[in-house]
């Protein structure tokens, strides 16, 4: 059975079954807890948490995931993926444990045909129930297995909703270990699929040493987990997720790139590397087109780790030429058309690999150099510091250095490596815990207060003024049961015109007054999906809970943003359309009358490419295109073609805004009614934020026109100030500067002629002595070092000038010297004590100086004895 009949089996199996088909997340989460989506039920937490109602109490789904937990394993097992498709079903509070169950068991032994006295099942240490149900499907006991909360008791690995659970394992045979069951750690019995009874909520710990369990869910639900690659293995007789048709044709690319045959799985290095450049291939090309790029930390490391460990295992099948293009080109021919995006984002995919794959050589040739040094410099071991730096600071890998270490003869103290890189390790954790920390807390707040209030009405859409009651007051440290003249809180409404911050479109700002008080929303921004947070001050009286008020937003404001928003959707098609469809949003900010924009690029653009999309921006806008805003299914949004943005969380029903046949994304944000309303549109310039990243920054609206304004007034007084018209100033200031460069060359000139006739005359002045000849001189010069480098020029043979000059708070000293191999320093040492300073220098060139300028004369007296001494002189 191919993948793509698994996957249209199981969601066809589950549609029959009342669920409703949910397209995957992208593998950047919408939660702040996680790195990257790595389970199915990421974009239903909220549902389990009870923080939203879903609009169907049972979903289905297939969803990207990627882990790098188990990195090290990939390609030594048959199992491990850092990318996979996780086949998923879910119920919200509807069905439980027996129908989990029992659908399962039907799937897989009717459907997919597996052999029903192969598959064995591991439950909770505690789960009575399930294992009697799983007797009751048709799984005798001696095929049953209960194990701890490290196996059989699953969580996203955060605090937040977890549960029991009960795996379902195939038995791939003896040739893939020994007999005993899923409790033997091994190849030979598959984990398949997952059941979590999502009925718990946990806190913080590991687990593998167990964690905190706080309490019940709101319901209970049912969050699965089928793995497509290791089901598609054994329905297609493989012995590895590579050999599968998800990764075979990559896996055949990597061969003739090789030159040589995959030796299947026979357990040697080769083998291994082979398996590991065609995996990571995948999980590179998929992370890059949901928005992933190379960098020093985050998942952005994630990305650069495993495309720095493909192009090593490359290496170690002798493949000397580019791999990352071709290998990624190759799986988005596979899957490109299952997702799409890869097609879409395949000219940033192959820009992103090839320049990393350039980066990363020249990192092997560096760290490589510096290697060499350390190698030269150690005894018989290389410290763990120093391969943490080549790791850490030049990306270096240890396995290289392990490598070149062991060629040379050497060790490498790979224990005191491994505590510095677990000391990072654990300061990165800390930090982010104590971020989530605080996070978490209030989160806990926000939903006791859903719980007990709702979520909010929001109307902002069509109106900017409501009637509304206060819900719920909330302090630093909980809630409240008043606030006066002078408090800032946060305050929870039951209906709100406010637009709370998301999309990178600022929150909205006004007032709500009610019969005792007037409060100023300061900002708005949202605490859980679906529940507004308005951070306010109290301007008069006294507010408290339950109180009714009248919410107005700022509509200006509001008009402005919005103008932004439009000018960025807009911006953003006409950025594709020059630069090609590459050039995708990662990330903006809209503000009223001006707006940031970042997008996938990797070059700058020059000031040709901005002024023609600076253009197109505001011609498109002049001809007033109609703004329309409509909701549909997510799955209908992408058959119309809309845009989804990066990072943006979005549910099964969606909010398209269409600008004219130019721009249609999903959003969420507040937007004009015609084009022509959003302009115009001023670009103040782009720069780079990042590998592959820029940022435009413009203006719109009356903002950009203020700064028209400003910039017709400077070319006006320019212009002025010229004593020509403003269309012939820039002309006329090129021939003043012209003019002025000439005349500075000029000077310069006198200037240098001048120095070399002062130097020369000192140099005619200087004493000769047993040693060589000595200048000593009180020069009016403020620039003394230049004087003495040109009067020593003029000094044949050893030689020493020793200058001196005074301000009215200050005295200097240069010495200089030739031939003599001294330091010129050692001249002034005396001489800056006396005048209350220090010398510096080093080589044939020193300085003094102090606050004492009525010493200078003592000062140079101790300079030129020290002077006569260096050059010989007897007296």
């Amino acid at each position: 059975m191919r993948s793509s009949d698994i996957r249209s089996t199981f969601l066809d199996f589950f549609r029959e079954r009342d669920h409703r088909v949910v397209p995957s997340s992208p593998l950047i989460p919408s939660d702040p807890t996680l790195l990257l989506a790595n389970a199915g039920m990421n974009q239903f937490k909220p549902y389990f948490l009870g923080e939203t109602v879903p609009e169907h109490p049972r979903a289905t789904s297939v969803q990207k995931c990627a882990r790098t937990s188990d990195i090290e394993n990939v390609g030594r097992t048959a199992r491990h993926a850092t990318f996979f498709e996780m086949l998923g079903n879910f119920s919200f509070g509807d069905y439980f444990k027996q129908e989990a169950i029992s659908w399962a068991w039907e799937l897989l032994t009717r459907l997919y045909n597996l052999d029903p006295d192969r598959l064995w099942v591991t439950v909770y240490l505690d789960d009575d129930e399930a294992e009697r149900l799983w007797r009751r499907v048709g799984v005798p006991s001696e095929r049953i297995q209960r194990l701890g909360m490290e196996d059989n008791y699953w969580s996203m690995g955060t605090p937040g909703p977890c549960g029991p659970s009960s795996e379902l394992h195939y038995d791939r045979g003896p040739a893939f270990g020994p007999e005993g069951g899923p409790a033997v750690d091994g190849e030979r019995y598959q984990e398949l699929w997952n059941l979590v009874f999502m009925q718990n909520l946990r806190g913080e710990g590991s687990g593998k040493d167990g964690y905190p369990i706080l309490g019940g869910l709101p319901s209970k639900n049912i969050d699965t987990g089928l793995g497509l690659d290791r089901l598609a293995a054994i329905l297609q007789g493989v012995e590895t997720l590579s050999e599968t048709d998800l990764l075979a044709p990559t896996l055949r690319l990597v061969q003739e790139m090789a030159g040589r045959e995959y030796p299947g799985r026979d357990g040697t290095e080769t083998s291994v590397s082979f398996r590991v450049v065609s995996e990571h291939a995948r999980s590179i090309a998929f992370l890059i087109a949901d928005g992933v790029l190379p960098a020093r930390d985050g998942r952005g490391y994630v990305l650069r780790r495993l495309m720095r460990r493909a192009i090593r295992h490359a290496r170690r099948l002798d493949i000397g030429e580019p791999v990352l293009a071709p290998l990624t080109g190759s799986v988005i021919g596979t899957l490109g058309g299952t997702w799409p995006e890869l097609e879409r984002q395949s000219g940033l995919i192959r820009q992103v690999v090839t320049a990393e794959e350039e980066g990363f050589e020249r990192t092997l040739r560096q760290g490589s150099r510096l290697l060499d040094s350390a190698i030269r410099r150690a005894g018989s071991t290389i410290s763990g510091r120093t391969a943490f730096d080549l790791h850490d600071t030049y990306g270096f890998p240890i396995d290289l250095t392990l490598d070149a270490a062991r060629s040379a003869g050497l060790t490498v103290d790979v224990d005191a490596f491994g505590e510095l890189l677990e000391e990072q390790r654990r300061q990165a954790h800390r930090a982010g815990q104590d971020r989530k920390g605080d996070a978490v807390t209030r989160q806990d707040l926000y939903r006791r207060t859903v719980a007990e209030h709702g979520l909010t009405d929001f109307v902002g859409y069509d109106t900017t003024s409501s009637e509304t009651r206060l819900a719920a007051l909330l302090g630093d440290t909980g809630t409240v049961h008043s606030a006066r003249e002078g408090d800032e809180l946060e305050v929870i409404l039951t209906r709100s015109p406010f637009y709370a911050e998301a999309g990178g479109q600022v929150g909205d700002t006004g007032t709500v007054r009610t019969p005792d008080g007037l409060l100023r929303v300061l900002d708005t921004r949202p605490g859980l999906d679906g529940l507004h947070v308005h951070t306010v001050r109290v301007l008069e009286g006294e507010v408290r809970p339950g109180q009714e008020g009248e919410a107005l937003v700022d509509a200006d404001r509001r008009a402005a943003t919005a103008r932004s928003h439009s000018a960025t959707h807009v911006l953003h098609a006409m950025l594709r359309r020059v630069l090609g469809e590459h050039a995708a949003q990662r990330g903006s900010r809209v503000e009223p009358g001006r707006l940031r924009f970042d997008f996938a690029h990797f070059s700058a653009l020059d000031p040709a490419e901005l002024d023609t999309v600076q253009t197109l921006v505001n011609d498109y806008l002049l001809d007033d295109p109609d703004v329309r805003v409509w909701e549909t299914s997510r799955a209908e949004a992408e058959k119309a073609g809309a845009v989804a943005l990066f990072g943006e969380k979005y549910g099964t029903e969606v909010r398209i805004v269409d600008i004219g046949d130019a721009s249609r994304e999903l959003c969420g944000g507040t937007h004009v009614g015609h084009g022509s309303q959003a302009g115009p549109v001023h670009i103040l310039g782009e720069s780079s934020i990042g590998t592959g990243l820029r940022r435009v920054e413009a203006l719109t609206g009356a903002d950009a026109l203020r700064h028209y304004d400003h910039q017709r007034d400077l070319l006006a007084e320019l212009a002025g100030l010229l004593n020509v018209r403003p269309p012939e100033a820039p002309a006329q200031l090129r021939r003043r500067l012209e003019t002025l460069a000439e005349a500075q060359r000029q000077l310069e000139s006198l200037r240098d002629a001048e120095l070399d006739s002062h130097a020369r005359r000192l140099a005619a002045s200087a004493e000769p002595l047993r040693g060589g000849r000595l200048v000593a001189r009180i020069v009016d010069v403020p620039d003394l070092r230049p004087l003495a480098s040109r009067t020593l020029s003029h000094l044949p043979g050893n030689a020493a000038v020793v200058l001196g000059t005074r301000s009215a708070a200050k005295a200097t000293l240069v010495a200089a010297v030739s031939g003599t191999g001294v330091q010129a320093r050692t001249l002034l040492t005396g001489a800056a004590s006396e005048v209350g300073g220090g010398a510096g220098g080093k080589g044939p060139m020193a300085s003094a100086g102090g606050r004492r300028p009525e010493r200078l004369e003592h000062a140079m007296a101790l300079a030129e004895t020290e002077a006569r001494r260096l050059l010989d002189d007897p007296a």
